[in-house]
């Protein structure tokens, strides 16, 4: 099997032109965001569609969450960031996309009333932390994935403040859970109480209501 090339680029080249690109997300998005408080991030995959169950839940608890005083924030794309976009703008509220641009896969979908573009994920992650009361997460890949333990470091080593993380449907997450608990907790990698940072949830009722019992704006 032929080995894959790689192509080192100069890295330096742009940086310093990059510095303004960089400051200039990062101001336009301060600029924007506060008027998106109290906000709920809601993150999971763009590959779902509109049939499935992962949708219809998303849908649910983004409208839940706006009748409960809460706007809502997303990924900007389809899947389930289009069903959270689309539950929060069908209950009159904000629906904010935070779109990432990328060569492929992701295009914007048509339920945010508040957008914003970034080219640099790191940028756009502190746009979800910083501006965001709780995480939701729903059924996802690798993206999902990193906001998830991304957030839940942060939390772990107090470097932001502690906000509800609530993964959704225990049939997803539940074989992810029970390697975190037999593995990392067995194997002394991570503390026993930092399997409370999180809660798990099987329905949107759920999710709000923990939101509401923990989260006071």
């Amino acid at each position: 099997m032929r080995e894959k090339q790689y192509i080192v680029d100069d890295m330096t080249l742009n940086d310093s032109w990059r510095m303004f690109q960089i400051m200039a997300e990062f101001v336009k998005g301060f600029e924007v965001m506060p008027d998106a408080y109290p906000a709920v991030s809601i993150f999971g995959s763009s590959r779902i569609d509109a049939k499935s169950k992962s949708y219809r839940d998303t849908v649910k608890v983004a409208r839940l969450l706006v009748e409960n005083g809460f706007n809502v924030i997303s990924g900007g794309g389809p899947g389930v960031m289009e069903a959270a976009n689309r539950g929060a703008a069908e209950a009159k509220g904000k629906s904010v996309g935070l779109h990432i641009e990328l060569p492929s896969e992701q295009r914007p979908n048509e339920y945010a009333n508040l957008r914003l573009a970034f080219r640099y994920f790191f940028i756009r992650k502190v746009m979800f932390v910083k501006y965001s009361v709780a995480y939701i997460i729903m059924p996802g890949g690798f993206g999902t994935l990193d906001e998830l333990f991304e957030a839940l470091t942060l939390i772990q080593t107090k470097r932001i403040r502690y906000f509800p993380v609530i993964l959704m449907d225990s049939s997803f997450w539940g074989g992810l859970l029970t390697w975190v608990k037999e593995t990392l907790i067995k194997e002394g990698t991570i503390s026993k109480t930092d399997f409370d940072i999180f809660n798990l949830v099987d329905t949107p009722e759920e999710a709000v209501g923990i939101i509401k019992r923990r989260v006071i704006v």
